[in-house]
Parts: structure tokens; sequence; C-alpha cells
């Protein structure tokens, strides 16, 4: 009802508008994702879902929605990725929060977390269900967001497991321990994960039968010339050294005294590394067994390592020393 004599408020522009404008400004900035990018920014500025956004083109947004879609705009075409606009990413299923403190969690991630859960759920069935046995003690080393202690927490609390396990997460970052902190307290874990401030391994002297890491691996010289978005993201968690496994290699000289005997390490790697992964195994743990797993697009992604190779589950991949 419009009262007379006054005026009566003006509509605000619609989804269709508002997304041909942003689409056209991403594309202009050389973006990869113009549309989608511009449905997720207008979904979070409108507090619509997504799906709402494609579906009813025709739906006009208010003018302070309208205005908050545009600063998101102009940020993305500065090249800031759209999970730090936004505050959130999915991994595994799951919503957390993410900040320029730590890296944004990659699909590719998620394969470390189903071999670390399928390692965790192997080595306890094989306990036969004994109630002496010691919790199996898994670290998550350099967590950042703590996307990878989020999911396998929850992969293993769906079995009814997480009375088996003790987990801890370390990073070097004190703004990344604070931003895994409080993903862990929104998915009510910050009781499972103990979070700890270490250069890669907790200062805790006991042992691991799990080491699970996602550590930075671009090689330094090619941080320089990776995608716009990455500049916004902390450079320590991107630079992996000369070759990009410098940090990797720090991690695999401190296994022999932090792995457990029966243990197994799971290492995210690059997908040109390979065979450099095995040859680094070969040089620092001589003697020790290494096999990668690929990801989804067959590229090398995660390596298990071990003392032999009773301690790595059989599967695709190549063992160090083996032709």
């Amino acid at each position: 009802m419009v009262v007379p004599g006054a005026e009566a408020p003006a509509s605000g522009p619609s989804v269709a508008d508002l997304l041909r404008e942003g689409i056209d400004r991403l594309r202009a900035a050389g973006t990869e994702r113009p549309r989608l990018d511009s449905e997720l920014l207008l979904g979070q500025a409108a507090g619509l879902e997504r799906t709402a956004i494609v579906a009813h083109p025709e739906r006009t947004v208010d003018r302070a929605a309208a205005a908050a879609y545009e600063a998101a705009i102009a940020r993305r075409e500065r090249g800031e990725p759209v999970a730090y606009i936004r505050g959130v990413k999915e991994f595994f299923g799951l919503e957390l929060h993410v900040d320029a403190r730590a890296l944004i969690p990659r699909p590719e991630t998620e394969l470390l977390v189903e071999l670390a859960a399928r390692q965790a759920l192997g080595r306890l069935a094989a306990r036969d269900g004994s109630a002496a046995a010691e919790p199996l003690r898994i670290v998550d080393v350099g967590t950042g967001s703590g996307a990878i202690p989020v999911a396998l927490s929850t992969a293993l609390g769906a079995g009814g497991l997480l009375g088996a396990v003790r987990i801890m997460a370390t990073d070097i970052s004190d703004g990344a321990l604070a931003l895994a902190g409080s993903n862990l307290a929104a998915h009510g874990l910050a009781d499972v994960v103990a979070l700890s401030a270490a250069d890669l391994l907790p200062a805790d002297p006991g042992m691991f039968d799990l080491v699970l890491a996602n550590l930075p691996y671009v090689a330094s010289g090619d941080v320089p010339h990776l995608p716009v978005d990455t500049s916004f993201e902390p450079a320590l968690a991107l630079d992996g050294g000369p070759d990009g496994l410098h940090v990797i290699r720090r991690l695999l000289a401190l296994l022999p005294a932090r792995l457990a005997p029966a243990g197994v390490a799971l290492l995210e790697i690059g997908g040109d590394q390979g065979a450099a992964i095995v040859a680094a195994v070969v040089a620092v743990l001589p003697g020790w067994a290494c096999r990668v797993e690929p990801d989804l697009a067959g590229l090398p992604r995660v390596a298990l390592v071990a003392r032999d190779q009773a301690g790595i589950a059989a599967g695709p991949g190549r063992i160090a020393g083996q032709s």
C-alpha cells in the first residue's frame, strides 16, 4: 500500500542486469570463470542461494545488496580470490572460513584426506577392537586453515572412531593457527584436534602413526608466474624453495625420529613432482619406501612414505628403489 503523497520506493536492479554487468567486467579483467564468480558474489551480496540466482534472473535486488555486489566485483577485478571475498570455501563437502591468513583449500587436497582416512580405518580395523590399544596418533603439519584435520575428523567421527585417535595440527603462523581454531570450533572439533605452534613437527617428543602434510611445493622461480589470485595468499604457504621440495625434504629428515615403526607419512606434491619426490626419499631416507598416488587428472599428487613397503597399502604407484 502506498500512502497518498508519499513517493514509492524505487525498485532495485534485476539479477539479470547485475549479472550481465559483473560478467562483462570480470571477462574484461581476464578472470577464468566470470559467470560463476558473478553468480557466487551476487548470491552472497543478496543473501540468496546460487540456484535462486540462476533460476530467477527477473528478480530485483535491493540497492544495498547491489552496492555490496559492485564492491565485491571490484575486488575480484583486482584479482582477489572469490573465496577470500566471500570468506568461505567448500572442502570435502564442508564449509570452511578462509581469509588471507592461510592458503585457500584446493580440491586436490581432498585426495590426501581420503588416503589418510583409509590408512586410519585400516590400522584401527587391524587392532581387532582391542580396548587396550593406544589411540592412533595423527599429526597434520602446516595445517593452514585446518581443512585437513576438520575433514579427517569429520570422516572418522561419522564412523564413531574419534575416541580411537589423537589428532594434532601444527603451523608456524599464529594467524593460520587462529583461523584453524575457528574452523575447528565451527565444526564442533575444538576439543578433538590439538593445535600447536611449530616449525613442522610439534615439540612433543612422541611418535606419530600418520604424518600428513600439504606443505609449500611451488618452486621459488615459479611463484611470480602463478595466477594473480595466488598473490593474495601467504607466500609462506606457496614457496617451496629452488625446486619446490625444500620444506618437504626438511620434514622427511625428521621422520626417522618421529614416525612410528609401522607408520606412514602422506605428503601432497605438485603434479610434476612424482619422480622428484621419489628421488628425494631415496636421498634423504635410504631404504625407505615411497609410492605416489595420482589425482583425478592422473597427475602425481600424494606421496606415501614409510620405512618399508609393508607400511604402505597396496595400490598404484612407484616404490622407491624398485624398477
